[in-house]
């Protein structure tokens, strides 16, 4: 099987508006949609339209490089990579697994987080993180690292296999091993094992925070969330969910969003509505911040199929420190949820309910999201729901009822999150098909079928839509309100993440390889 989706910023940067931040962004691409808005848009000018990704050299697993056209360097990854591009400090970042070694002493199925020089491509480190052993219950086997890493200086900020919230050193093990976690030896060789010697060429953990023994998580099939970072605050979703049954909820008590102190990994709060007693399969989604005047909050979208605001200060009740509901929104409309007798449809049926997997996207006084289901489940009725801010502010609670802007339930189940640029809003379905919105008013005004499934985001950078699918096809379209396709570029080779824009140089990640194009 293959497997699940789908992330910084300094203070100076967080208090400016978005679309600032989005210029001042457009070098770098340091976390999970660029910016904690997460509007998947890019300042990047000149970037390449037509290229030629190359061809692997026969009875190898290397790429020709005399069969590619205005790429700059190629790197071998393992055999699948979910997880999105993060670009910062000269360096690439990618989580992936272990069925191409970097090291040849470990083998067999990891998660691995690799990181490699931008301009050139070299390998410089890797964090390699042994299995839970649970098999597909909780650590689907070979999907490797599915979150996306947030970068802020000298850290990396990533979520693991093992269900796990990690600090690492952006320069690994090459300027030493530094505190306060000493154990990196242990922890790569796994439980039970002799300790590895430790290189240059392995990562540097600083902090961990097990969510599986510190709040008693369930991961469900794979560790999937991106964390974001705001001030000295970590935000992440836990994957909580159901056990192989489909049924049960091993653990219906724990968080499905916390917040940790960045620089510690101390857990300074998290959600208590009870989100895990009613999610209907795993909370996989990934926070979104935006300001609103003077009001700071943080966006979720839940395994339950609901949208939640969250004050992003915990505060200390009877409870002990919690992140305060603001309001919430129902994603799915009653149709989904209820047929023409009144009585409830099933989850997973396709024109049943489905939960938040898209990443809820800020920009312009609205919020954007998409509910979707876990891709092995299929295609089926979708929703995309348009929430007035202000509004929703203003009034507090349940505001499905008064605080919609508009919404569209003929797109089908999605997984992405959606770009907005020049009053037009850009989003992919799983079904394979690319929509131009009207992004005040919901009018459709084009549609585009790329004839293959779509796992990763729109990428709106240069006057261009970049997209990919499962088929390893990249379709590059003209921005604006009628289609035009500039070109189809084959890889050969499936693509599950989004095309990242960082200094000049688009980067995409299939599942075998990183791909740097552009002069």
């Amino acid at each position: 099987m293959q497997h699940k989706l789908a992330l910084t910023l300094t203070c100076a940067v967080m208090a400016l508006p978005s679309a600032l931040q989005s210029t001042l962004l457009a070098a770098d691409w340091p976390q999970w949609a660029g910016s904690p808005t997460r509007n998947m848009v890019s300042a990047e000018k000149n970037l390449p339209d037509d290229f030629a990704p190359g061809k692997l050299t026969p009875g190898t697993d290397a790429v020709d490089m005399t069969t590619t056209k205005g790429v700059r360097w190629i790197a071998k990854v393992g055999s699948q990579a979910y997880g999105n591009v993060s670009v910062a400090g000269g360096r690439c970042f990618v989580g992936t697994n272990n069925e191409a070694p970097r090291n040849p002493a470990i083998e067999g199925d990891k998660g691995v987080v690799m990181a490699f020089d931008e301009k050139t491509g070299a390998f410089q480190w890797q964090l390699i993180i042994p299995k839970l052993g649970t098999g597909k219950v909780s650590d689907w086997e070979y999907l490797g690292i599915c979150s996306s890493p947030a970068i802020e200086n000298d850290k990396l900020y990533i979520l693991t296999n093992r269900c796990e919230i990690v600090c690492l050193d952006v320069k690994g093990q090459a300027d030493g091993n530094q505190g306060p976690y000493m154990d990196e030896a242990q922890y790569i060789a796994g439980p039970g094992k002799p300790p590895v010697k430790l290189s240059a060429q392995d990562g540097d953990i600083l902090w961990r925070y097990d969510m599986r023994e510190e709040l008693g998580v369930f991961p469900h099939n794979i560790t999937s969330s991106s964390p974001l970072l705001i001030g000295d605050r970590l935000y992440a979703v836990t994957s909580n969910g159901q056990d192989w049954s489909h049924v049960n909820i091993p653990n219906p008590l724990a968080p499905a969003l916390i917040c940790l102190d960045k620089n510690t990994g101390q857990l300074l709060g998290e959600e208590t509505l009870g989100i895990s007693k009613r999610i209907m399969h795993s909370n996989w989604s990934s926070p979104t911040h935006a300001k609103i005047g003077d009001k700071e909050v943080i966006f979720f979208g839940a395994g339950d199929g609901f949208l939640y605001a969250f004050d992003p200060v915990p505060a200390k009740t009877d409870e002990g420190n919690v992140l305060k509901e603001i309001f919430r929104v129902d994603l799915n409309p009653p149709e989904h949820k209820y047929d023409s007798q009144g009585k409830p449809r099933k989850y997973p049926i396709a024109t049943g309910p489905s939960e938040a997997i898209a990443t809820p996207v800020f920009h312009d006084g609205l919020l954007y999201i998409a509910v979707g289901q876990d891709p092995e489940h299929g295609d089926g009725v979708g929703c995309l729901t348009v929430i007035d801010v202000a509004k929703a502010l203003a009034k507090g609670g349940d505001v499905t009822d008064s605080a919609l802007a508009w919404r569209d339930t003929s797109i089908g189940r999605s997984i992405s999150t959606a770009s907005l640029l020049d009053g037009l809003l850009y989003l992919s379905d799983y079904r394979g098909e690319v929509r131009c919105y009207d992004a005040k008013t919901g009018k459709i005004h084009w549609a585009h079928d790329t004839k293959a499934h779509i796992w990763g985001s729109t990428l709106v950078a240069d006057g261009k839509v970049y997209v990919a699918n499962e088929d390893g096809i990249l379709t590059i379209l003209k921005t604006g309100t009628t289609l035009q396709i500039i070109r189809e570029i084959d890889f050969r080779t499936p693509i599950y993440s989004t095309p990242v824009a960082a200094n000049g140089t688009l980067f995409v990640a299939t599942m075998t390889h990183l791909y740097a194009i552009g002069k």
